[in-house]
């Protein structure tokens, strides 16, 4: 009998320290399914409403954006099917229809294609809002892009406005850049879309501001052109109040 217990003790302490094992294994696992989130969840924490006021931002944007690209390029009410460097574009809710005020081809043709792709970003963040966090969100124009709109509205068709539109827009795009930078950063970890569409609109905005800086240069020889301050930017020689705008007038896009 002696025997008989001395050698299964060690038996039963070793199923108790497995179950022990496996409870605390069961428990890590619950905890860790607990912490995460899916793609097609909120944020956690900051970056739930980060996201919503990135997103709001965007939709914004990207709004004022088919304003100033159908005042360069100008509003085709009925489409055609010819494929033209005179083809307008799409004409947007609130806005009235225009003629072209750009009178350079390069100019038309980046209008155009700022102006599809804005519209598709458009829909993408809403949707984003919508699945995520229940939001239907719909567009306004905030007060920095409203006075960048004013301006070219204000201004004279042909080379005047060619001049103002490449800078007023690449300061347009830049203004976008600041903000989807810190959207790859402080964005929730799972939702790998958002990080997609950000990084979309990051490399294309500052391929476009390369872009309309290479046709300063080539057309107006503004080749130290910067779109960090003001409602257009600044270059030497420009003393244009526009140009030296105070950059508080961004704090209402925040």
């Amino acid at each position: 009998m002696f025997y008989y217990k001395v050698n299964h003790v060690p038996s039963l302490w070793n199923r108790i320290l497995r179950w022990g094992l496996l409870i605390l294994l069961l428990m890590s696992v619950l905890t860790l399914v607990r912490g995460t989130v899916r793609g097609d969840e909120p944020g956690r924490g900051l970056t739930a409403q980060f996201e919503i006021n990135y997103l709001k931002f965007i939709i914004d944007h990207h709004y004022s954006a088919l304003r100033i690209t159908e005042l360069a390029a100008g509003t085709d009410v009925t489409r055609d099917t010819a494929i033209s460097p005179s083809e307008g574009t799409s004409p947007s809710p609130t806005f009235s229809a225009t003629t072209a005020k750009a009178t350079l081809d390069e100019i038309k043709s980046l209008a155009r294609r700022a102006n599809r792709m804005q519209r598709e970003e458009i829909l993408e963040a809403q949707g984003f809002l919508r699945d995520w966090y229940k939001i239907e969100y719909q567009p306004k124009i905030r007060p920095v892009n409203r006075l960048q709109i004013q301006l070219l509205e204000q201004t004279p068709a042909g080379e005047q406005f060619n001049h103002y539109w490449l800078e007023t827009f690449s300061r347009h795009h830049y203004q976008a850049t600041t903000r989807t930078l810190e959207c790859l950063v402080a964005s929730e970890l799972k939702h790998k879309a958002l990080e997609r569409y950000c990084r979309g609109i990051l490399n294309g905005q500052l391929g476009e501001i390369d872009a309309m800086r290479e046709l300063l240069c080539r057309n107006f020889s503004i080749c130290d052109y910067q779109p960090l301050r003001g409602l257009k930017g600044r270059h030497s020689g420009d003393d244009d109040e526009v140009a030296a705008a105070s950059s508080t007038e961004e704090d209402g896009q925040r």
